[in-house]
């Protein structure tokens, strides 16, 4: 497999993530610049490892997984975007109308294993193709980095838009991915 194949790849793979991290960008309006490198290193992370752990030990679990991925990203990200559904429609009567979000490595911890699940099932092909797995991970990590990274950035540019509405719209887009893993 030529690297450009492999590098398509991590395009196709770091959709979910660069979604979730325009979400996030939109929303979170504490993004620091500490988090706003988390956000796509945990993704990239994330991405690289899964194939990792796909093509060591995707036998074992390659049966339980593809059977139940999509809805275990259902779940996460379902419960995540009906939450930040909920805020947007029925705000808490008490907070502060410009009360700050907080983005938490908790949230980006579990987005990161939500957007990557797919890898492992890449993992796997890749085993079974023979791939070298370290470059492949690297450049599959490395390009969803940089879609995530770039990602932020428009969703803050729309949050400002949007205002108070950015968050029923990244909610509605976390559940849209959410229900399309299980379709």
């Amino acid at each position: 497999m030529s690297t450009i194949e492999i590098i398509m790849i991590g395009l196709c793979l770091s959709m979910d993530a660069a979604a979730v991290s325009m979400t996030n960008g939109m929303v979170y309006k504490d993004a620091t610049k500490t988090k706003i490198i988390a956000m796509p290193l945990f993704f990239g992370s994330f991405q690289g490892a899964m194939p990792f752990l796909g093509y060591y030990a995707g036998g074992m679990f390659s049966e339980i997984l593809s059977k139940y991925s999509g809805i275990l990203v259902l779940i996460i990200l379902g419960f995540i975007g009906a939450n930040m559904l909920k805020e947007g429609i029925f705000p808490d009567k008490e907070e502060d109308e410009n009360k700050v979000v907080p983005l938490t490595y908790k949230l980006l911890f579990f987005q990161g294993i939500a957007t990557s699940i797919d890898a492992f099932a890449v993992g796997i092909g890749f085993s079974a193709m023979n791939i070298a797995i370290l470059p492949a991970i690297c450049i599959i990590g490395i390009t969803t980095f940089i879609c995530s990274f770039i990602a932020i950035f428009i969703g803050k540019k729309c949050g400002d838009l949007l205002g108070k509405k950015a968050e029923i719209l990244g909610g509605i887009i976390l559940i849209i991915i959410a229900v399309k893993a299980v379709l």
